[in-house]
């Protein structure tokens, strides 16, 4: 089984039948190459597997016809005044302007390929001005990191990903902190258990060397490992059906964190579980012990909380009806646009994804809306059709569908944002936007 297919599978299986329709006419596919800590490779969805693939993969499913709302009301401090929702009002039937003209220092357009002519995926910005770059899988079997300076637009390579035995996934779910990076390869060797073996890498380059060797069970039943972060001289993680541990960076057996056995990583220290409806609503700070709940509200869905702010529906007679985003305390709430999309939020609890379409529905390109300020700015992303054949997947036939493809991030609070254009790579920092 592909990698593919084994996103489709666990994302697909037991989430289809629950989700909310889309508007009919947008072609619905994945790509998910591998999965990596800060961007992911997605497309327009449409039918039934909407939500299921939103959520998780981060994908623009729904309309924004150009220029949003103006800025919310603020109070004196300048952020957004607590109590009523502050709406925002439907978009006007315009194209919006370029990412390059709304926030000329947050855009930086690199080459789309490296000096050696390899395509290469996004992964992290190490600081201000360093990006942290992985070559693909499938343009050959050797995988490399190189970081690019975003001042000058010049790569540096940094190491070559060491290459496993037996079933391998690629590497995957990089991570960066102290002056070193750190990553997952996951194998099975004959007769053995499948593990997840972390590696790590002085940022400024050299050899690879092992950290350690996770057991994993069914990985397509209990997921892999993720959240990888480095904390101090220790790197952490978390299995993807909760249970937070750490390992010293020097190497040596995995332990638990106390506290966090059942837990996900959000955004390390702070990590919390999933109940019901309602995606991290309790937070814990696994290093001092503080506690941050979220504000929950009666006929909300769909709720899922950063460490700052909270992205949801109000439904009305059990009906999707409008689209919020507020602070986790309650206030400093919110109305998104009409016909949004949160499911597609880009990072920082701030900003969101919106398809563009153009005529007859047919999608246009894609539009980023700050819902500090309510600006939008299309991100010059324009549809690159491509074709999966009809497969069949944990007994589930998935027709042949055609997609636009996407590279963008996996949300939260994530601070890059990566689109691959025709011609070059569009990097946004999200963080520079004022």
């Amino acid at each position: 089984m592909t990698h593919l297919e084994d996103t489709l599978s666990r994302v697909l299986s037991g989430a289809a039948d629950q989700a909310p329709r889309a508007s009919a006419g947008l072609a619905a596919a994945v790509e998910a190459r591998h999965r990596r800590r800060r961007t992911r490779t997605a497309a327009l969805l449409s039918a039934a597997a909407v939500a299921a693939v939103v959520i998780g993969a981060g994908a623009a499913v729904n309309t924004l016809r150009g220029p949003a709302a103006p800025p919310p009301a603020t109070g004196e401090s300048g952020s957004p005044s607590p109590g009523a929702t502050k709406r925002a009002e439907p978009p006007v039937d315009e194209m919006p302007p370029s990412v390059t003209k709304v926030w000329p220092k947050a855009v930086h357009d690199l080459p789309a390929k490296l000096p050696d002519g390899r395509e290469y995926e996004p992964q992290l910005l190490l600081d201000d001005r360093t990006l942290l770059v992985m070559t693909t899988a499938l343009d050959g079997k050797r995988q490399f990191l190189w970081r690019y300076d975003l001042d000058s637009g010049r790569p540096t390579r940094i190491t070559e990903i060491p290459p496993t035995k037996g079933s391998a996934i690629y590497a995957d779910d990089v991570a960066a902190g102290g002056g070193n990076i750190v990553w997952w390869s996951s194998y099975k060797e004959p007769g053995r258990r499948r593990v997840a073996r972390i590696w790590t890498v002085p940022a400024t380059g050299g050899r690879p060397r092992p950290v350690t060797d996770v057991p994993l069970g069914d990985v397509m039943k209990e997921g892999h490992i993720n959240g990888l972060t480095v904390a101090g001289s220790d790197v952490v993680f978390a299995y993807e059906k909760g249970g937070v541990h750490r390992v010293p960076l020097s190497g040596g057996r995995p332990r638990p964190v106390k506290g966090a056995e059942r837990h996900r990583i959000l955004r390390w220290p702070w990590v919390g579980v999933h109940r019901g409806k309602v995606v991290f609503r309790e937070l814990l700070d696994a290093e001092t012990g503080e506690r941050r709940d979220a504000v929950v509200n009666p006929g909300e869905e769909q709720v899922r909380c950063g460490v700052e702010r909270c992205v949801g529906v109000k439904t009305r007679n059990g009906v999707s009806a409008t689209w919020f985003v507020r602070d986790r305390d309650g206030s400093g709430e919110r109305e998104l646009p009409t016909r949004s999309a949160p499911g597609a939020e880009a990072g920082l609890g701030r900003f969101f994804m919106f398809q563009l379409n153009g005529r007859e529905a047919a999608p246009a390109g894609v539009a980023l809306y700050d819902a500090d300020t309510g600006r939008s700015a299309d991100l010059g992303v324009r549809p690159e059709k491509r074709t999966i054949p009809a497969r069949v997947i944990r007994g589930r036939h998935i027709k042949k569908q055609t997609y636009v493809s996407l590279t963008i991030p996996n949300g939260g609070d994530d601070r890059l944002l990566a689109v691959r254009l025709a011609d070059r790579m569009r990097i946004v920092d999200l963080a520079a936007i004022e």
